[in-house]
């Protein structure tokens, strides 16, 4: 009997995610692009979440370390206002909603997130927040079609929720076949205020 071992390392990022609600209303409008654009991946709706800081491949053992300081931000931050409104693409390749609200709130929050991981001792690419939430990657040899969902989603302008937690979440990107999946390592209410 052959022994499992446990992944070493874990794809790591650090997100807010909508309430179910919001994404149930984006969901049902991309309803038909969803039969016009069957070749795209499209993410699971589970799955949709809007990245703060992309840490990438972690040793496991450094994970533990930043959930102490990442409670303690959550615990002194108020929920962000936000909504889901319009689509657009990156490079012809990936679909996305765009975000708007209090975006001068989400970036000051994303600035304190990476700080934390800078105090942390974690390294990462510190690239400029373009709020987004990633629905669909194309195929290479199909680009067309990111380009006409972005354009259905052009006019689309969701209700206003209130992002309550920070989550620190895991991937499976590159381990094994089918698409990649994200599981929250854990979560944080957002429960002070400025």
């Amino acid at each position: 009997m052959k022994e499992q071992t446990q992944a070493s390392t874990v794809r790591v990022f650090i997100a807010l995610a909508p309430p179910d609600d919001a994404k149930a209303e984006l969901a049902r409008l991309l309803r038909p692009a969803y039969d016009a654009y069957p070749r795209m991946r499209w993410n699971r709706i589970e799955d949709w979440h809007i990245t703060l800081a992309f840490l990438g491949e972690l040793p496991v053992a450094t994970v533990p370390r930043l959930r102490p300081p990442l409670a303690d931000l959550a615990a002194r931050r108020r929920p962000v206002d936000l909504a889901l409104r319009g689509g657009g693409h990156f490079d012809e390749r990936v679909l996305w909603s765009g975000i708007e609200g209090d975006l001068e709130g989400l970036h000051q929050l994303t600035a304190e997130v990476r700080q934390v991981v800078r105090e942390c001792g974690v390294p990462f690419v510190d690239r400029p927040l373009r709020p987004h939430l990633t629905l669909a990657r194309s195929r290479r040899d199909d680009p067309s079609s990111v380009v006409k969902a972005a354009g259905e989603l052009a006019a689309f302008t969701g209700r206003r929720w209130q992002a309550e937690r920070l989550h620190l979440v895991g991937s499976n990107f590159g381990r094994g076949p089918g698409p990649i999946r994200y599981r929250d390592i854990e979560a944080w209410e957002f429960s002070g205020g400025h």
